[in-house]
C-alpha cells in the first residue's frame, strides 16, 4: 500500500520510486490510497474527479512487473486531521502487508505532533517502510 498525495507529488518522488522498485522485485501488486474530501480543491473538483486522477496517475506509474496497480480513494471531511485513522483503516480493509510511505526529515516538533509515518508504523501490525527525501 502507497499512499499518495496528487497535490505534492513532487515531494513524493523517492518513496513511489522505491515501492515501484520493490513491487518488481518482488511481483508484488501495489495498491496507491488517496484521501480526499466531497468539497472542490486543488486537486479536483469531487471525488470522483479525484479517483479519475489517482487512476491516471496509477496506470502511470505502474511497476514493471505485470501487474496494474489499483487505487483505493477515502473521503473526509478534513482530510489532514483524518489521514492516521484513514491509512489505518486502509491497511486493515486492504489487508496489505507493507507500507511505502515518503516521510520527512525529523524536526523537533516531531516530539509534540507525530508525522504520519511514525503514528501509522506505532499503530498497526504490518510492516511500514519510511522513505525520506
Amino acid at each position: 500500500m502507497v499512499p499518495v498525495d496528487l497535490a505534492h507529488l513532487e515531494a513524493l518522488q523517492k518513496s513511489l520510486s522505491v515501492a515501484a522498485d520493490m513491487a518488481a522485485h518482488y511481483h508484488a501488486a501495489l495498491c496507491y490510497v488517496g484521501v480526499t474530501t466531497s468539497q472542490p480543491g486543488e486537486v479536483a473538483r469531487t471525488p470522483e474527479e479525484y479517483e479519475d486522477k489517482l487512476q491516471a496517475f496509477a496506470r502511470e506509474h505502474a511497476p514493471v512487473n505485470g501487474q496494474a496497480p489499483s487505487v483505493r480513494v477515502y473521503r473526509s471531511h478534513d482530510p489532514v486531521t483524518d489521514l492516521d485513522d484513514i491509512l489505518l483503516r486502509a491497511i486493515d480493509e486492504l489487508e496489505a502487508d507493507l507500507v511505502v510511505m515518503g516521510t520527512h526529515l525529523p524536526r523537533h516538533i516531531d516530539a509534540i505532533m507525530p508525522a504520519n509515518g511514525s503514528k501509522v508504523a506505532a499503530h498497526t501490525d504490518v510492516s511500514v517502510f519510511l522513505v525520506r527525501p
